[in-house]
């Protein structure tokens, strides 16, 4: 993929100013949990329901809002994703969606870092999304970004043990311009 790359303010960034959409067909969200005392790794995927990224021309002044599936979990095992979606863990039934809204991007060596707000849960914790791999080709634009959060931050502190504390995130998004 090639990137365009524009110069503003001493940031760099790797796709032109603009509003951009993030087409939910084509964008992944992977979803890699230790489990079983640390012995196995669930990996799982949910499903992107909305979301935009303004692109500012000053980048540190861009903002990204994603909005997710919570009932979309899948593992590929169907006990396993009944038990993830039900009370206790994601409560999709409670809690469908969960949010990501970043209004502070900062540049991080070669990649980049939205700082936001994740809501999950009924409950908001300030998150950072790393974003080490953007392009723009054809006019789409295309990312590649990695987070880590902390399920006992929302408050889920239930099968200790059987799920992993940690999550760590995997997005590759594609984005249309509006």
């Amino acid at each position: 993929m090639t990137a365009d790359s524009n110069h503003t303010a001493g940031a760099e960034s790797p796709v032109p100013p603009g509003h951009y959409r993030l087409d939910p067909g084509r964008t992944s969200i992977h979803v890699d949990v230790k489990a079983m005392f640390g012995l196995l790794t669930v990996h799982g995927s949910l499903q992107l329901r909305s979301g935009e990224i303004l692109i500012a021309a000053d980048p540190t002044k861009s903002n990204v809002t994603a909005v997710i599936d919570t009932a979309s979990f899948s593992s590929g095992n169907a006990k396993r994703d009944r038990d993830v979606t039900a009370p206790g863990l994601l409560d999709a039934g409670t809690y469908p969606e969960i949010t990501f809204d970043a209004g502070t991007v900062r540049q991080d060596g070669a990649g980049w870092v939205a700082t936001g707000t994740v809501t999950a849960h009924g409950s908001s914790v300030t998150s950072d999304l790393r974003v080490d791999q953007a392009g723009l080709q054809d006019g789409v634009a295309a990312f590649h970004a990695t987070a880590r959060l902390d399920r006992a931050e929302f408050g889920v502190t239930k099968k200790k043990g059987m799920v992993g504390q940690t999550a760590d995130i995997t997005i590759d998004a594609i984005a249309e311009p509006i």
